[in-house]
């Protein structure tokens, strides 16, 4: 189930807040209560703590972006998992090993 990421309910004295901090990218594992973004008021900086476990969708507000309350800035696909990292490119040696050697057995000596 896809869970909406909103910002918190501000204090009345406090209009709009603006994304300071996304600690995670689309595609990362989030656990509940882990903080994905920190929000800048006049006033203070606010984490905004991911409400289930799952993985980061998508990222509705940038860093930059001016905000107010209750408005959607991301999206949590719950319960998934984050797809395995890439394999990494194989190293040199291995590279080496499967070139042929300059010293060809085929050719007589002259």
């Amino acid at each position: 189930m896809t869970v909406e990421v909103k910002v918190p309910i501000l204090p009345e004295s406090v209009a709009d807040a603006i994304i300071a901090t996304w600690h995670k990218k689309p595609g990362d594992s989030v656990t509940r209560e882990e903080n994905l973004v920190d929000l800048e008021t006049d006033k203070v900086v606010l984490e905004v703590p991911s409400p289930v476990d799952g993985v980061l969708v998508s990222i509705v507000k940038q860093t930059g972006d001016t905000v107010t309350s209750q408005e959607l800035i991301a999206t949590i696909k719950e319960g998934a998992t984050a797809a395995p990292a890439k394999p990494a490119a194989p190293d040199a040696a291995t590279s080496e090993s499967r070139a042929p050697s300059p010293a060809s057995s085929d050719q007589a000596p002259s």
